[in-house]
């Protein structure tokens, strides 16, 4: 099956934790801190691998999480740092934020790759916290937690030439005759949902004929999966326009070459820039020729026409070698990754931490407070106190008092909840 979204869960691994640990040697009274930190957590790493056509691993697959760092140990020593997590997607797939929606990464080329979740750093031992006035300390930190993220996986076919149109005028039979490609045929609307990619040659230039499921009026809003499938065409470089010239099922040939070019200028006007031949298929059925004559007069000096037939392949090898001669002429440009090289950098101001009342109890939430609090130790009494510090420091206690917190009140930062305590 070709599938061609998917959203994921991903986490990067959590750092190790720090330790707390003495030196014990002989003929070395009351040793100084010796414990070690802990190692970083694996990233998760998706890479572009050429040998993928789609994203159907991710079907069966959702949650991937990185390998955590390893904790640190006594003598000094630190922990290992945790492996990598490295996922394979399909040429042309682009990366987004569930959540924001935000465009991470466009991977285009083979072996390209992207960190989408960081790992955590390792947690510091009691040696790192060693000073003059405390000598011997009893504190390490947790490591920190992985970023952990949901993503969107969207699919754009990287081929050189697109089938457009309608539903059912053929597109199918024509890859059917020109490639090696095997779709489904019938003679019912949609029976193409996901796109076919077909390899075709013409003399020793060869090239990739996707066969894009047929769109309808309204397409550029989604309408029939139309952006679903609209995406599929944005990559390639020519557009062959497959049109029903015999009007088999009562449409005007020519009305329908002008709705999917409206609904291509509507979806993305550069898409309806791209350079499009018309093939005008079905021509091997009675009343063909008629139809035929009026394309060729409206479109004249506009659109090169080619009468064909996928059903008996008249005219298809005349096809074949005009979308070779325009391909070679075109320029061959890697497809450019939609993210943004160069952005403006705006800076805006964002609290430290910020605070809301729910069902009775003051949340706490920032990056930089729910990271202190996960990396602190609760059971060491040292690494309960230094947080406290840290809180006063960032200026918490009074943020709360603020907000109304009295003794007693509840109080809950990440996974941390306690009562407040007037001091």
């Amino acid at each position: 099956m070709f599938y061609d979204y998917a959203k994921i869960n991903i986490k990067g691994g959590d750092g190790g934790n720090g330790c707390v640990a003495f030196r014990r040697e002989k003929y070395v009274p009351e040793g100084g801190p010796s414990g070690g930190d802990g190692g970083r957590g694996g990233s998760v790493i998706l890479r572009a691998d050429e040998s993928l056509r789609t994203l159907v691993d991710f079907k069966y697959k959702r949650h991937y999480t990185g390998d955590r760092g390893q904790h640190g140990q006594g003598k000094g020593m630190h922990g290992r740092s945790g492996e990598n997590l490295i996922i394979g997607v399909p040429k042309g797939t682009l990366i987004k934020d569930a959540a924001t929606g935000e465009l991470l990464a466009d991977l285009v080329e083979d072996g390209q790759e992207v960190i989408v979740a960081a790992g955590g750093r390792g947690g510091r031992g009691n040696a790192r916290f060693a000073s003059a006035k405390n000598k011997a300390p009893y504190i390490a930190e947790n490591g920190e937690p992985g970023v952990e993220r949901q993503l969107e996986l969207e699919l754009k076919l990287l081929a050189d030439i697109a089938l457009i149109g309608f539903p059912n005028v053929g597109k199918s039979t024509i890859i059917s005759h020109i490639s090696a490609a095997k779709p489904k045929i019938a003679d019912y609307h949609f029976t193409t949902l996901h796109p076919n990619l077909g390899v075709v040659k013409s003399g020793d230039f060869s090239f990739v004929v996707a066969d894009v499921p047929g769109l309808i009026e309204g397409a550029h809003t989604g309408a029939g999966l139309g952006h679903r499938f609209l995406r599929h065409t944005e990559r390639t470089r020519l557009l062959v326009h497959v049109i029903d010239v015999s009007g088999s099922e009562g449409r005007d040939p020519l009305d329908d070459f002008v709705k999917i070019n409206n609904e291509l200028r509507r979806y993305s006007p550069e898409l309806a820039k791209r350079p499009q031949v018309v093939a005008a298929n079905k021509t091997d059925i009675s009343g063909a020729e008629d139809n035929l004559h009026l394309l060729r007069e409206e479109l004249k000096g506009s659109y090169e026409l080619f009468p064909v037939s996928a059903v008996t392949g008249d005219g298809l090898d005349t096809l074949v070698r005009k979308m070779a001669e325009m391909l070679q002429e075109l320029p061959d440009e890697p497809p450019a990754a939609e993210v943004e090289t160069e952005k403006e950098v705006i800076h805006r101001y964002r609290p430290r931490f910020t605070i809301e009342q729910e069902d009775g109890v003051f949340v706490v939430r920032g990056k930089e407070i729910e990271k202190h609090v996960a990396m602190t130790n609760m059971e060491n009494e040292e690494a309960v106190y230094r947080l406290q510090r840290i809180m006063k420091v960032m200026g918490l206690e009074d943020a709360l008092r603020r907000a109304g917190a009295t003794e007693g009140c509840a109080i809950r930062i990440g996974d941390l909840e306690f009562d407040f305590v007037e001091r």
